[in-house]
């Protein structure tokens, strides 16, 4: 049953597809914080201020940022890119310590807004480029050890061929939620992310973040400064 039929919208929706880092949660200082400390217990003395961290977001993955950093601000790293599977899974272990202690929280809003979409009958799912661990240590924190029956679909980077801003996710995520491309809302907070979902035939509500509050999200049919103006009531509104 769509949107629409069950409640009276003009949006004729069936899913919201939520992406995670900077949407769902302010993440990326977390995970800047994470890198740093990843260096460090492996004896690099490399570090990662807010603006580097910025512009290293241009690139997505873990993994894919390390080896950016190494090809475009490094030069005789040598032996440390053997080093890029290690560095990624020690900064996962300490970004979910973060996660763990609750430093990390929904963005206001976000909580309400998923119940919402749950009282409606919509189906949700994720669309990522954070790794699986990543997602389950936020919404296990976040939602409890259920969050997978709030979110029977989910898609992550390392599960498609290609990464945002390449639309494998998105296409992964409606094959599984078994929805058309104009039955689904996309919620994006970046660059990347927009071109994501819009390669997929999808339309965006992007919620700027703070690592991508500069970003250029005119790919999105509305963008909110503030996630807690992401409601239902504001979606309907989108049509």
């Amino acid at each position: 049953m769509t949107w629409s039929a069950r409640r009276g919208s003009t949006l004729p929706i069936e899913a919201l597809i939520f992406d995670v880092d900077g949407t769902l949660a302010e993440t990326e200082e977390f995970h800047r914080r994470a890198f740093n400390a990843a260096f460090t217990t492996l004896g690099l003395d490399w570090f990662w201020d807010r603006p580097l961290y910025a512009d290293l977001l241009k690139v997505t993955g873990g993994r894919e940022r390390i080896r950016h950093f190494m090809d475009h601000y490094l030069s005789g790293t040598g032996e440390a890119r053997d080093m890029v599977a290690l560095l990624h899974q020690r900064k996962n272990r300490v970004y979910a310590g973060f996660v763990a202690n609750r430093q990390v929280p929904l963005r206001p809003g976000m909580r309400e807004l998923i119940a919402a979409a749950q009282g409606a009958g919509l189906k949700l799912a994720i669309a990522t480029t954070t790794s699986p661990a990543n997602v389950d240590a936020l919404l296990t924190a976040a939602l409890g050890s259920g969050w997978r029956e709030v979110f029977p679909v989910m898609v992550a980077g390392d599960m498609v061929k290609a990464k945002k801003p390449a639309p494998d996710v998105y296409h992964a995520a409606l094959a599984r939620l078994r929805v058309a491309p104009e039955a689904a809302l996309a919620i994006e907070d970046s660059r990347n992310g927009v071109l994501s979902a819009t390669g997929a035939g999808l339309r965006v509500a992007a919620v700027r973040s703070a690592y991508t509050a500069q970003d250029d999200l005119s790919g999105a049919v509305r963008v909110f400064d503030d996630p807690v103006d992401l409601t239902l009531a504001s979606l309907r509104a989108l049509a």
